[in-house]
């Protein structure tokens, strides 16, 4: 009896994203602020960082989107 052979679908490499990570000066270019306020809102915790090294901090760019959220309107 012959055996059966299965034919196995090709495996598809997943592409990797990999987060963006910006310096405070570039946080606070995309957000149109000034690095003392990206500054003050690391200290106060509503946008997380990272430091990478002795000094360099990194801020991801998908929670510092995430740090601003919409304010409500008053339906006028």
């Amino acid at each position: 009896m012959p055996t059966k052979q299965t034919h196995a679908s090709p495996r598809i490499p997943r592409q990797r994203v990999l987060p963006v990570y910006l310096s405070i000066e570039e946080a606070a270019e995309v957000m149109s602020l000034s690095t003392k306020t990206i500054r003050r809102r690391i200290s106060d915790g509503s946008i997380p960082a990272y430091r990478c090294g002795r000094r360099n901090i990194r801020i991801r760019l998908d929670e510092l989107e995430a740090a601003f959220r919409k304010l409500p309107s008053t339906g006028q």
